[in-house]
This record gives structure tokens, C-alpha cells and sequence, in this order.
């Protein structure tokens, strides 16, 4: 059924990126009210995108042009309650829309437009209350919120948001898929344990309302030890229950999945340095699927504009279900490509990929950035062949407090083309070219 194809695809890593900067950033907040103990403010965000490709990967001709839009506001506060720590909590609204032509990959029309509540939860953090555990050292929230594991490589949000395009607009979550107007898990528990240094971790309980992500159930739990030269950590997920009314093959299976991952990130001691890994894998009921990465940085801190150079490599098997990955930390993570990441694929399975990334500062406020990607497709290529490369360049410029603009063009050459039968670029293989120019006014 035509909903089944679309969630397998999503279930493949097809989750809508979000603006780097946007999630990087956090919304403009407005003080409504403050004291010593009492915090209330105002949050606003929007966010504004103009996107055009030459080519489509939906069986349809002629590309496509839309523009897609959100804007977030609500407020969020927290309440000091003396020496037994500090309550906090956060409730707001999106308001998306998409219009044009709909995406390239045909899961937005162009005719999607939604207010829902976005974020609405409670927490407490511990103060001082628990010294063996640090500042802070108990932190629990509970409700509608984003749910973040690691680096986002397995757990990041719920950022998927589809149009009216796929399942006679069964899945549609209200478009605005390029710029995902939505991020927060439906029903959320997370405890925190320990703070941000040395012996730390969380337990999470999370269920998600979205049907392209078969309305899944998890539970998950991590464990990690920090200091000054990085975090070398562990993750686990087990699955507790999905809709199989919505679920894909791969995502029928999250049911009684247990998934663990070894991951590690910081500088190694070597200053102007970064580095970082992950190697998970999934025990479902048809076998075991891995995936992993490794990644090495530099910055050249006293050249001109600072430039930093970033190889990654990146491999997922060929069942590989990426569950909730997202934008994490920029552009290519961990949508390696913003054709091939969103769009055309390979979707993170079934695939090897090859990026290296440089960006610059030249002057306060403006980066510029470069990132190449090459695509290999591991099995059943006489099916799928999604054998690739993709150059994207960016500007990102703050102009100001309450004004964010970024640029970007991605050029997308495909090994196949949908008329070879194992591609679906339509048009033949040449280059696409892709283009998109994000607003962003946090007030």
C-alpha cells in the first residue's frame, strides 16, 4: 500500500532536516517577569524558507518550487523552591504551513496548513540537594518534549513532518518538511543522573503520535563518563510497541528491538581538535543490523577566518532502521546531503558514505561552509542504486539579534536515474541543481 512505501523510505532516515541554526539557536525569548527565584518568558520563533529543484525524485517531471513556514511561540519559566531545587516547564504552539508545488520527493503538495501544541512539560531539577551527584545532579521532565540521546545518531527528535503527499494524506503532520516545524515526542519521561561531568546518565520512557514513525514506543537508557578531553559513553533502546497499522516492514519490527551503541566525542587532549564515533546495533526478529561512524576535525584557529577542515565516514546495513536521528549538530548530520538526505537518497541504509566538510569565519557573525558527499550503495544494486556524489555551499549570517540568513545551493549527481530502473531521479542522471534560502527571526 502506498503508505507502507512511504514509511519505509521515512524509516530509512528520510526525517526532514531542520535549519542548523535554528536548533543550534535557541527561540528569542521576551522577559515577561523575573526575580531572584522566578523566571517567565515569552518564546518566539519563525522560520521562513524559499526551496527550488530542477530535477524530482517522485515520478514526476518539470522539478519543483515551494516555500514552507513556521512560527513556534509559548511561554517557558521556572520556579526556584529554596533548597529543594528548581521547577521548570515550557508550553508552546507551531503554526506550519507548506505551499507551492510540495517537495521534490512528492511528500508535501503545497496545500498543508496546521496549528498544534508543540511543547508542553513539567521538571525539576535538584539544586544542591544530592552532593555526591553534583549541581543538579537529579533532573526529571515529564510531557510533550524533545528527547535527545548522544549526538542524535539513533535518538535526536521526533522530527518527522509529512504532507498530505504519501497514504492519501494519512501521515500528514502538517507540512513544512524541509524546515520540520515539529520535533517533540507525545508522552516523554527522562531521568538525569549526575550532571554533565564524570559518571553520568539518563533513563527515558518516550511514545511518539506520528504515524510516519508508526506511532512507536521506547524505552532507553544511557551511561557515560566526561572530562576534560571528551565523553566515551553507551546506549540502549528497547522497543516496546508500535502500530502496525502504519508501520513499514523495517518499522513492524522496533516491537521487542533492543538496540546498544559504544559512542565517544571531544578532543582527545589535542587542542583545536574533534573527534568522535559510534557503533550501534539492532537486535530485531529477521537478524541483526550495525551501523557506525568515525570523524576527525581541526580547526586552524590562527589562520585567516579560522577555517575547519571535518572527514567522516559512515556506514548502515542494509535493514539498518535509523528510528528517530535528526539534525544535530549542522548541516550533514545526520542527513548527509540535502538533496540525497531529504530527497532522493540514499536515506541512512544500505550505504556507505564518504563527507568531508570545511567552514570558514571571515568575519563575526558570517560562516560560509562547503560540504562533499559520495554515496556507495552496499547491496541488492541490481534493485536500488543510489550511488551518488553531492556538493552543497552555505552562507549562514546572523544580521543581527532577530535575524538569521542562510543560503545554500547543492549540486546532486546521481550514478542512475529513474529511467535505468534502479534510480528515481527523473530526467536522466545529470546534475541536479537544488536551492534554498532560509529566514530565520527569533524575537
Amino acid at each position: 500500500m502506498e503508505y507502507r512505501k512511504a514509511a519505509t523510505r521515512l524509516s530509512s532516515g528520510s526525517l526532514a532536516l531542520s535549519l542548523a541554526i535554528g536548533l543550534t539557536t535557541p527561540a528569542g525569548a521576551y522577559e515577561l517577569y523575573s526575580d531572584d527565584d522566578s523566571h517567565l518568558n515569552a518564546d518566539v520563533l519563525a522560520v521562513f524558507g524559499m526551496l527550488n529543484s530542477r530535477k524530482n525524485y517522485d515520478g514526476t517531471t518539470g522539478g519543483s518550487t515551494w516555500r514552507e513556514g513556521f512560527i513556534k511561540y509559548g511561554v517557558s519559566g521556572d520556579q526556584g523552591l529554596g533548597t529543594a531545587g528548581t521547577a521548570y516547564g515550557a508550553f508552546n504552539l507551531v503554526s506550519s504551513a507548506t505551499w507551492g508545488d510540495g517537495d521534490p520527493a512528492g511528500l508535501t503538495d503545497g496545500t498543508e496548513r496546521t496549528t498544534k501544541i508543540e511543547e508542553a512539560y513539567l521538571g525539576w531539577r535538584s539544586g544542591d540537594l544530592f552532593p555526591a551527584l553534583g549541581k543538579d545532579g537529579v533532573d526529571f521532565s515529564a510531557g510533550r518534549q524533545v528527547v535527545k540521546l548522544g549526538r542524535g545518531f539513533l535518538i535526536n527528535d521526533d522530527g518527522t513532518n509529512l504532507g498530505k503527499g504519501p497514504a492519501d494524506g494519512a501521515l500528514n503532520r502538517g507540512g513544512a518538511y524541509y524546515i520540520a516545524a515539529r520535533h517533540a515526542f507525545d508522552r516523554t519521561a527522562v531521568l538525569r543522573l549526575g550532571g554533565e561531568e564524570g559518571v553520568h546518565g539518563s533513563a527515558v520512557w518516550l511514545k511518539s503520535d506520528n504515524r510516519a514513525q508508526a506511532e512507536v514506543e521506547l524505552a532507553a537508557g544511557t551511561l557515560d563518563y566526561t572530562n576534560d578531553t571528551g565523553t566515551l559513553g553507551l546506549t540502549w533502546v528497547h522497543g516496546l510497541d508500535v502500530n502496525k497499522r502504519w508501520a513499514s516492514p523495517i518499522q513492524a519490527q522496533r516491537e521487542n528491538m533492543n538496540l546498544y551503541s559504544i559512542r565517544g566525542e571531544g578532543s582527545a587532549g589535542i587542542e583545536n581538535a574533534n573527534f568522535a564515533f559510534e557503533y550501534a546495533w539492532q537486535d530485531v526478529d529477521t537478524g541483526v543490523e550495525k551501523a557506525w561512524y568515525t570523524e576527525a576535525g581541526y580547526t586552524f584557529a590562527n589562520a585567516p577566518w579560522a577555517p575547519s577542515l571535518t572527514y567522516r565516514y559512515t556506514r548502515f546495513s542494509g535493514d539498518w532502521d535509523s528510528l528517530f536521528t535528526g539534525l544535530s549538530t549542522g548541516y550533514g548530520t545526520w542527513f548527509q546531503g540535502e538533496v540525497a538526505g531529504n530527497y532522493a537518497g540514499p536515506l541512512n541504509t544500505n550505504t556507505g558514505i564518504h563527507h568531508v566538510g570545511l567552514k570558514a569565519t571571515p568575519v563575526e557573525g558570517l560562516t560560509l561552509g562547503a560540504l562533499f558527499f559520495d554515496y556507495t550503495t552496499l547491496h541488492d544494486r541490481d534493485t536500488i542504486n543510489r550511488d551518488a556524489r553531492e556538493l552543497d555551499l552555505y552562507a549562514e549570517w546572523a544580521v543581527s539579534d532577530h535575524l538569521i540568513i542562510t543560503p545554500l545551493v547543492g549540486l546532486y549527481k546521481p550514478s542512475k536515474s529513474a529511467e535505468d530502473g534502479v534510480g528515481n531521479q527523473v530526467g536522466g542522471n545529470g546534475t541536479n541543481v537544488y536551492s534554498q534560502l532560509m529566514v530565520v527571526v527569533p524575537f
